[in-house]
């Protein structure tokens, strides 16, 4: 049995490794991540890392593990931004409002699968003109769901959140610890 992270994310690397779990490989599945039309933020999330987990290439024994994080505003999907100019309109409208950080996991193994979602909260503050231009030369804001991340620079501007930590970096441990052992994967032995 092998476990795979179908993740390019170092942050999902260092997260599985904050619970002793290190990938035997890591797979980023390539898949289309645009919202369907009317699709709200905790189903196009949950489906997103369903279909991540459906496709990365995993022997019948192998853990597929895979996880999506998408940042909502009320009913809206803030996914990556395509430039600055987009993660600035992200910023801008988050800036004074709280807004819902959703993590979907998804293992498979095999035919089965097991899957969690995790629902956080965070509020941004109203960002000067000086800092949001700060921050978007900083380009932390590249990659990142929402537009940014509450593990670097932007951390400075989130005063309060709700839930997990972990799932608003984008892996909550405390779910996907159950699911690697419901799948079998042996979290507190020895491997093999």
């Amino acid at each position: 049995m092998k476990l795979i992270l179908g993740s390019g994310s170092p942050r999902r690397r260092e997260l599985l490794a904050q619970i002793g779990v290190t990938a035997d490989d890591i797979r980023p599945p390539d898949i289309d991540e645009t919202p369907r039309p009317g699709e709200l933020p905790r189903p196009y999330c949950a489906r997103i890392a369903r279909e991540k987990s459906a496709a990365v290439v995993a022997e019948v024994d192998d853990i597929v593990l895979c996880a999506d994080t998408t940042v909502a505003l009320g009913r809206r999907i803030m996914g990556k931004p395509a430039d600055a100019g987009e993660a600035a309109a992200f910023l801008t409208a988050l800036g004074g409002r709280r807004h819902r950080i959703i993590t979907s996991v998804a293992l498979r193994r095999g035919d089965q699968l097991w899957q969690r979602d995790v629902v956080s909260q965070a509020k941004m503050k109203r960002l000067s003109d000086d800092e949001l231009n700060a921050y978007l030369a900083s380009n932390d804001w590249q990659g990142k769901a929402g537009g940014y991340a509450i593990q670097g620079p932007a951390g400075a501007f989130i005063p309060w959140i709700s839930g997990s930590f972990t799932g608003i970096v984008g892996l909550p441990l405390a779910e996907t610890a159950a699911l690697l052992t419901a799948a079998g994967y042996p979290l507190y032995k020895e491997r093999p």
